[in-house]
């Protein structure tokens, strides 16, 4: 096997200007800072449920209903619990139909406008719901429950706009590694979250929620003026036009087949000196390109299984072992390292290989291996962090490669080869998805972990993580069917769009 040229000499540090840099570590920490918020709800679980449930003092007292129920929305922890899982389902629900519709927006709007709003809106209504109502003593389920429907719409410009910035600035070369290493910042981000959460929780769950509330809106100020959403804006060539360069410019990465058709395929792309905005891709047009369904579906299971440790994990550490709320939010963060490292390893090691699919299959059939031996940790931190820590290297690698440098593969086809825009589109649709199965996810836990336990819990993440791989089999087998296919009759179905000369500010 031939070393890929773009990590001989130095090859892929060369082709980066500080401009990529900046953009890299802009996106890297918009993304973080949301993630970091939505960390926060999860790592003040505990405080949360004791503030809307009876204090062990009151209990026997008889209190009016009116005033009891203006200061405890349930009777019991465990209503409680039931309802922070149903408020993960409204969240990941609003965020799942939001990231459709971002998409799309993101495609067709200025990428840095759409991506600065929902950060400093989300952080508004972040601050609404966990510390203005709580120094207003205000507790009301509808409320809760609308603010959290327009946060998930808010975050969910997030992620569609922050791949399609990356997707212009990098190419395909080297994608794994730099895409890899990039998709860490979810798991960042709730490093973050955690370690403020903990440090501020002493004071109260609301002081939790203003410091990372502050963080994001300052966050969304600085992107809103700092970040270039594609090299045309300061003259650089976009990144298609060095691609043209490459001889494996359209090699595809997502499929598991070891020859390629050689033939060219026949499509044009028409260039209009004129035209400076390009139409973007409907949404019909990337439902239906190549891997995008089946990678969607496959990512839906993927992200239950993933969204589940990242909602749950400090709650089932301080129910489960007794351990003390600010010491579970820390220890948690040991699923993140295991998903930075198995990200960006994965990444590196599908860039060697010029090939995705082995790599998630692998690390997919290993992810089954340790949430068996995680279900099963005993009350020891130390082991608990390290069987966490390998759990999030093969849960979490997955989830951000698809996520990811899969997703600016299904986004720069070379049958949209013409069309610049989109790759928020195609992201949008991916994760959509993913958040669909995800939201799903996070009711059932709760029910399933209030009727049978936390061991029935990891039961049925093995039995999704046994379907991930399954499925996964069977889109590449699928994926790599159609793009011979789409090769041979690429004259009929290919997408043809002007390029344009740089995009509107």
């Amino acid at each position: 096997m031939a070393w890929p040229s773009i990590f001989q000499r130095g090859t892929l540090l060369s082709q980066f200007s500080h401009h990529h840099v900046v953009v890299f570590l802009l996106t890297f920490f918009s993304y973080s800072l949301l993630h970091a918020s939505r960390k926060t709800f999860s790592n003040v679980k505990v405080s949360i449920s004791k503030q809307w449930t009876p204090s062990a003092f009151n209990t026997s007292i008889e209190l009016p209903v009116e005033i009891w129920s203006s200061n405890h929305l349930f009777p019991s922890a465990e209503e409680a619990t039931l309802f922070l899982g149903t408020l993960d389902t409204i969240f990941l629900f609003s965020y799942a139909v939001g990231l459709f519709i971002s998409g799309i927006i993101g495609d067709r709007l200025n990428l840095r406008w759409v991506l600065s709003f929902g950060m400093c809106s989300s952080a508004l209504v972040v601050f609404v719901f966990g510390t203005l109502t709580e120094w207003l003593h205000f507790y009301n389920k509808g409320l809760y429950c609308s603010l959290w429907i327009v946060n998930g719409l808010l975050q969910s410009t997030g992620w569609p706009c922050v791949v399609a910035v990356m997707g212009n600035w990098f190419g395909k070369a080297g994608r794994g590694v730099v895409f890899g290493l990039w998709s860490a910042c979810a798991s960042v981000g709730n490093i973050l979250g955690a370690c403020l959460a903990s440090s501020v929780l002493q004071y109260g769950y609301e002081y939790a929620f203003l410091v990372t509330a502050a963080v994001q809106f300052a966050g969304g100020i600085i992107i809103f003026f700092g970040l270039l959403v594609s090299p045309e804006e300061i003259g650089l060539p976009g990144i298609e036009a060095e691609e043209n360069f490459e001889e494996d410019s359209h090699r595809p990465l997502i499929s598991g087949a070891e020859n390629e058709d050689e033939a060219e395929p026949n499509y044009s792309i028409q260039e209009d000196k004129t035209i400076t905005q390009v139409k973007a891709i409907s949404f019909y047009q990337a439902c239906c390109l190549p891997g995008v369904i089946a990678y969607s579906l496959a990512y839906a299971c993927l992200k239950l299984v993933n969204y589940s440790f990242f909602f749950w994990l400090p709650f089932y550490l301080s129910n489960n072992f007794g351990w003390k709320e600010a010491e579970a939010d820390k220890l948690s963060i040991w699923y993140d390292v295991g998903g930075i490292i198995g990200g960006t390893l994965q990444g590196f090691i599908s860039d060697v290989l010029q090939k995705r699919a082995p790599v998630l299959a692998l690390s997919l059939l290993l992810a089954i291996g340790s949430l068996v031996g995680y279900s099963r940790s005993p009350n020891d931190k130390s082991i608990n962090a390290l069987l966490m820590a390998v759990t999030g290297f093969f849960i979490g690698g997955p989830s951000n490669m698809i996520s990811s440098a899969i997703s600016a593969d299904l986004g720069r086809q070379e049958l949209i080869q013409g069309s610049s825009e989109a790759l928020a589109t195609v992201t949008g649709i991916v994760d959509g998805t993913g958040s669909i199965g995800a939201a799903v996810g996070q009711y059932l836990v709760s029910l399933i972990q209030d009727n049978l336990g936390w061991m029935w819990v990891f039961y049925f993440f093995i039995l999704m993580a046994c379907d991930i791989l399954l499925s996964h089999t069977e889109t590449v087998l699928k994926t790599g069917l159609l793009e011979s296919l789409v090769t041979a009759s690429s004259t009929r179905v290919c997408i043809q769009y002007p390029v344009p000369k740089s995009r509107a500010s």
